[in-house]
């Protein structure tokens, strides 16, 4: 006859095992996010702080580091939805964070830059944004940092820079 467990014996991982993969914790995937959530709990404080999401972060962080940039561009460079985006924008715009304008040769697409108040924000964060890195990059090493900025760059490019709009990720 079988064996029976009680409810709370666990299995071994090879008995747990219903497919032939390596162990979920093992995955590239959940230690890309395990390591994403480890660094973005030093930063989501700050951010809240400051009555900012992390994704309004990043939105504020690529429009400043433009000029202008059209909706459809600055969706793929801060990996968010149309839908989220579109939410994101309105609120940043009613909070007079960004600019919209129309794009002149098409009156369709619109044009996105940072106001002068988001720059304003963005200056009333980064010192508190920068320490955090300087202790990230004190704790792990400023070299392995590097290193591993340079690995992960690499490792995009090797597995595919560019995303079809059905891949984008989930925010």
């Amino acid at each position: 006859m079988g064996e029976t467990r009680s409810k709370g014996e666990k299995r071994s991982a090879k008995e747990s095992r219903k497919v032939p993969m390596r162990d979920f914790s093992q995955s590239l995937p959940m230690a890309l996010l395990r390591a994403r959530e480890a660094v973005m709990r030093q930063f989501r404080p700050i951010l809240r702080q400051h009555g900012l999401t992390e994704q309004q972060w990043r939105i504020l962080r690529a429009l400043a580091a433009v000029d202008a940039i059209e909706v459809t561009e600055l969706a793929r460079v801060a990996f968010l939805l149309g839908p989220s985006l579109s939410r994101i924008l309105r609120d940043l715009e009613t909070r007079g964070l960004i600019q919209r304008e129309v794009n002149a040769r098409d009156l369709r697409r619109g044009v996105l830059s940072i106001s002068a108040k988001g720059l304003r924000l963005i200056a009333l964060v980064a010192p508190s944004s920068e320490a955090v890195y300087a202790s990230i990059s004190e704790r792990y090493g400023a070299r392995k940092l590097a290193a591993l900025h340079k690995m992960l760059d690499e490792l995009e490019q090797s597995v595919g820079p560019d995303l079809e709009p059905d891949d984008r990720p989930d925010e």
